[in-house]
């Protein structure tokens, strides 16, 4: 009798087993289908190689060569961590969180799903990826990059699909790594919002810290973003982020991470945070960085990487001590001249013609060359009434000011006042060379990299003023001048083929008749003994010395070039200054020495080009040219660099000022470090009219002075202030003046009988 019932349900049960068994053969096929894209149904997976070097966007790094982090080139802010920078209490946290069972399943958590199957049935959601399937979803893109195939779009696929490849993901995911790498890996690639990507970016912008500092209450914060990184952000909900780390903390206890007097204590523990969002405009040298993006872009170009998501360790030659101590004079220097040039203009447009007189209609012109006019243009049609109606509407904004430590304020202000505004502030560029290895140490661009993006070291261009007369008497060093031939301040006029001619006059306006030996001349930087090497030399062979010391901007081949009338850039004076320090050597600034990829293999090692350009000699001499600037008394930089900054040791400098006082400049050379500085408007009609502001010494040396001041004050800092290096060959001429004449010429100035002044048109026919 018992076989009766087993023979009645015998079909039933056969049923159910092939039901059952070919609902296993599907599935197993369906995975199989998805697994191989079969007829391209599924979208693709990623293959073995792929899944082995699982590609996430990394930040690029950029340290300085004391090995400090400056910044970072990124779309994504990442930065990895090892599995042994992880504190305990983060992995702890997050596993109590997320997958409880992270040690026991092999990528699927079956246990986990079928209650989650249960979960929906009751109409209940509740998340069920583990975190080897989360891990698989950010690595590979499965709901974006993966999801392409023919079904994707047909709705009730799409989902199923998309877990199904991360389940398979998963599985492989596990059986070509350990827990700690899927852990690591997990916690370098999710996003913690505020541009904040893997554990080492979130810890930073949080909590100002490395992911081994993490306090427990910290990491448990962290973990509870993960979530919903708006909905729990610390600092958009602060109660909602509360709530979520306690209740990470509430399952730590659960699973037994943490005991309940630790989570009672924890849990009233108020959320202190130290945030910062990084970005491109933060960290020491904001402007170098820029310029330097510009090289390793084309560099990436070239060579197939990534700049913004390779991981690249790009090592340079600033030194982070020297920055921040340039940065600091320049910011100390500048402030003080802003309120300086806003009480000179009180009530006034500093904007002004040649004649004082102030210039009509400046801001609008102005305005015209903007982005924003281009804007409005193109929207309105040209319309002037629409364009003024937006032009002058007020908003609210925030600007740049010098009257609080974080550089800018809230105000309502139009288009129109603001250009106004930033009209209105002086403008700087920086920068110091090593010139025996051409490594740049310090780059200032500009007052603020955030409201004045455009770089004073190497975009702006500006006339020179004095600073290049250097160039002309090295021309005439080269021809057999010397340092002691006396010359007289005289008019020198300059005729050309037109029959216009030019007398260039001397800074007082007055030419005294005295004699000077070059070496003084240039100290008290006369402008007619300038113009007399000019036309001796010709300016042909001064344009050809300048560009043999690297300046590569053009050079107007013209008698006004003596007292720099063609425009050139801070980076290039250096590099050219520079030449003087080598023994006559000229090498290339370079900012950048070596590239690595993210596992440390170099890619690039740079070093830099070199010229020799002028003989040791004549490179020695150009130095005891320039010393005498800083060493005699009356010189151009003398009162500045040894009176008011105490400096003792020996340096070569000189100082520069343009017509109308537009443009400030200063050079100081020691042995190891060459140092350039301009000072002066975004537009040349900008500017102090007076000399006891505007000239070179006072607008622009004081930077270098507070700058070296600080770095002599700086002993983990080895700049040198031994006397510079003589020629291992005897000097051909002699440069102790005292010795010609048995004496007599010494210092002209001092001189009891003023020497008598010949025949002008004479001394221009023969000149």
């Amino acid at each position: 009798m018992s076989s009766v019932p087993s023979k009645k349900y015998q079909p039933i049960i056969i049923s159910l087993w092939t039901i059952f068994a070919g609902g296993i053969l599907a599935l197993v096929l369906y995975v199989f289908a998805v697994s191989i894209n079969f007829l391209n149904l599924f979208g693709d997976l990623p293959d073995l190689k792929t899944l082995e070097n699982p590609k996430s966007e990394l930040a690029s790094e950029v340290y300085s060569v004391d090995n400090v982090l400056m910044g970072k080139y990124f779309r994504e802010n990442r930065s990895p961590v090892t599995y042994e920078e992880l504190p305990q209490n983060l992995v702890d946290a997050l596993i109590a969180t997320e997958d409880v069972r992270f040690e026991e399943h092999s990528g699927i958590d079956f246990k986990g799903t079928f209650a989650i199957l249960l979960y929906q049935l009751q109409g209940k959601d509740r998340g069920s990826s583990t975190i080897t399937q989360q891990l698989a979803k950010n690595l590979f893109r499965t709901r974006s990059d993966l999801n392409n195939g023919l079904l994707s779009d047909v709705p009730g696929f799409r989902k199923l699909i998309v877990k199904t490849k991360e389940w398979i993901m998963s599985i492989k995911l596990e059986r070509n790594y350990s827990k700690k790498e899927i852990m690591t890996m997990y916690l370098n690639t999710v996003d913690f919002g505020s541009n904040a990507f893997g554990i080492k970016t979130a810890a930073k912008t949080y909590f100002n810290k490395t992911p081994q500092n993490l306090e427990l209450q910290e990491s448990a914060l962290l973990v509870g973003m993960l979530k919903a990184q708006s909905y729990y952000s610390p600092v958009i909900n602060p109660h909602h982020a509360l709530r979520r780390r306690n209740t990470v903390l509430a399952q730590m206890v659960k699973y037994h991470f943490l005991d309940q007097n630790g989570y009672e204590t924890l849990a009233k523990t108020p959320i202190k945070l130290t945030y910062s969002v990084e970005n491109q405009n933060k960290g020491i040298a904001p402007y170098f960085r820029a310029e330097a993006s510009k090289f390793l872009l084309k560099w990436c170009k070239e060579t197939g990487h990534d700049l913004y998501a390779d991981g690249l360790r790009i090592y340079t030659t600033i030194d982070s001590r020297m920055q921040e101590k340039a940065e600091a004079a320049v910011k100390e220097h500048m402030k003080a001249q802003q309120k300086l040039f806003d009480q000179y203009w009180k009530g006034r447009n500093p904007w002004t013609d040649e004649n004082g007189k102030e210039i009509k209609d400046f801001l609008q012109i102005a305005m015209k060359r903007t982005d924003r006019y281009r804007s409005l243009h193109n929207r309105f049609e040209g319309n002037e009434d629409s364009i003024n109606f937006y032009l002058n509407k007020k908003i609210k904004m925030k600007v740049f000011t010098w009257d609080n430590a974080q550089e800018e304020k809230e105000v309502t202000m139009s288009p129109m006042d603001s250009l106004r505004y930033y009209k209105n502030f002086l403008r700087t560029g920086f920068m110091a060379m090593n010139p025996l290895n051409g490594h740049i140490k310090v780059w200032v661009g500009g007052n603020n990299y955030k409201y004045f993006k455009y770089d004073q070291v190497k975009q702006g261009r500006r006339q020179p003023g004095s600073i290049f007369k250097p160039f002309v008497y090295g021309a005439a060093i080269e021809n057999g001048y010397s340092p002691c031939y006396e010359i007289i301040d005289a008019p020198v006029t300059f005729t050309n083929a037109n029959g216009q001619s030019w007398t260039p006059k001397n800074s007082d306006g007055n030419f005294s008749g005295n004699k000077y030996t070059l070496r003084r001349a240039l100290a008290l930087s006369i402008n007619s003994i300038t113009a007399f090497l000019m036309k001796k030399l010709s300016p042909e062979a001064v344009v050809a010395y300048a560009h043999r010391l690297g300046i590569t901007s053009p050079l107007e081949a013209v008698p006004a070039l003596a007292l720099g009338s063609s425009d050139v850039n801070v980076y290039e004076m250096v590099g050219a200054y520079g030449t003087f320090a080598n023994k006559g050597v000229w090498t290339e600034p370079v900012f950048i020495t070596r590239i690595e990829d993210k596992n440390g293999n170099v890619l690039l090692e740079y070093y830099p080009k070199t010229v020799e350009a002028i003989s040791e000699e004549n490179a020695y001499l150009m130095l005891h040219l320039l010393q005498g600037s800083a060493d005699e008394r009356g010189g151009t930089s003398y009162y500045g660099l040894r009176v008011r900054n105490g400096l003792k040791n020996e340096i070569a400098a000189k100082t520069g000022t343009t017509s109308n006082y537009s443009d400030a400049w200063f050079m100081g050379i020691t042995p190891d470090l060459v140092a350039g500085t301009w000072v002066g408007g975004e537009d040349r009609s900008i500017h102090f009219r007076s000399a006891a502001y505007g000239q070179g010494n006072k607008l622009a040396m004081p930077i270098y002075g507070k700058f070296m001041q600080k770095v002599y004050a700086d002993k983990t800092l080895s700049v040198s202030k031994a006397p510079f290096t003589k020629p291992a060959q005897p000097l051909s001429v002699e440069i102790d003046c005292s010795r010609y004449n048995n004496g007599g010429l010494g210092d002209s100035l001092n001189q009891d009988q003023i020497l008598q002044l010949p025949d002008h048109g004479k001394i221009s026919e023969e000149i």
